[in-house]
């Protein structure tokens, strides 16, 4: 069996597992997923209090925290899904817009 490091975009396939799933825990720091979202958040830290309700709601743990308060997302893991803005009890502080990452 290939271990998860090595399965990179030049991996042949007949080197993956069945369905690309991977056996290995810990791995998801490992593969930058947050390039095919068609969806992203926008973090606006004017708005946001910091009450970091979104943090644990997030599935991708794309939301860093320094210091007691939230930082802008970690775009190379979030997938878009749309979770945070929708638990987000402040109007304005995370909005999601078609796209990829805000430049």
């Amino acid at each position: 069996m290939i271990r998860a490091k090595y399965i990179n975009e030049q991996t042949p396939w007949q080197d993956l597992t069945p369905g690309g799933e991977i056996y290995e825990p810990g791995t998801a720091r490992e593969f930058n997923t947050g390039t095919w979202r068609t969806d992203t958040p926008v973090f606006v830290v004017e708005a946001c209090k910091h009450c970091m309700l979104c943090v644990p709601f997030c599935p991708d743990s794309a939301i860093p925290v320094k210091g007691g308060k939230r930082l802008d997302f970690d775009y190379m893991h979030c997938k878009g899904c749309g979770i945070c803005a929708e638990v987000c009890p402040f109007p304005g502080a995370i909005t999601m817009v078609s796209g990829g990452v805000p430049s």
